[in-house]
């Protein structure tokens, strides 16, 4: 086993994954949300500039291609565990994430069965747009949780009327009660179109695999 660069960023991703769910163990919110956004915008970077270092030096491996899938799909379904076990169990979050860890759990199974013809089900751009997808919302909603808990943090104390005046302007906002407000409102919402964009990539892209593999999965006559 090749220990290269990308090899070494791959890892770290790797490793990464569980730290994301570990942060929220030993660290009170915000800080929790602060840092597993931080690791989990950091291991995203680290998925295209590994792959990028790994053709540009000509240092791709067997070590990397089995690495690299399995870090992306650790780092995506742990972060939307942690997600939807800190959010208000909305339908409108758990169905996508199901969604989501339905089509991994589902090609992950068709790979394994497959074997040695699992290179059939090579990755398709769609399938990188999916990813991509998956990452900037959970980014997002990663970070909904931080503006979510400062607005929190600020209205302590404040009954219902004088935030409401805060946010209509009719009250100065001393606090920035305002954008913190719109940032919660807004990171959500971008973090739940794109989890339910990613949700529907996910479903063609599963199903496109799975009609691929069907020659495989006939009995023989």
């Amino acid at each position: 086993m090749s220990m290269t660069i990308p090899n070494i960023l791959t890892i770290l991703r790797l490793l990464a994954a569980p730290a994301i769910a570990v942060m929220f163990l030993y660290f009170h919110r915000p800080w929790a949300d602060w840092f597993a956004l931080i690791l989990f915008v950091g291991a995203a970077i680290t998925d295209w500039f590994d792959g990028y270092l790994a053709r540009s030096w000509a240092q791709e491996s067997k070590l990397g291609a089995m690495l690299d899938p399995i870090a992306d799909k650790a780092m995506v379904l742990i972060a939307l565990m942690v997600i939807v076990g800190y959010s208000s169990m909305s339908p409108w979050l758990v169905l996508p994430a199901t969604f989501i860890v339905f089509r991994e759990v589902f090609v992950s199974g068709l790979r394994e069965y497959l074997g040695d013809v699992a290179g059939t089900l090579k990755v398709t751009k769609l399938a990188k747009w999916k990813t991509t997808a998956q990452m900037v919302a959970i980014a997002c909603l990663f970070a909904q949780g931080v503006f979510e808990h400062y607005l929190g943090m600020s209205v302590f104390g404040m009954d219902e009327a004088m935030v409401a005046d805060i946010l209509a302007g009719r009250e100065e906002d001393l606090l920035g009660l305002w954008w913190k407000y719109e940032g919660m409102i807004w990171a959500g919402r971008l973090g739940l179109w794109l989890l339910w964009l990613a949700a529907a990539l996910t479903l063609i892209t599963g199903y496109d695999y799975f009609r691929k593999s069907v020659p495989y999965l006939k009995e023989d006559a």
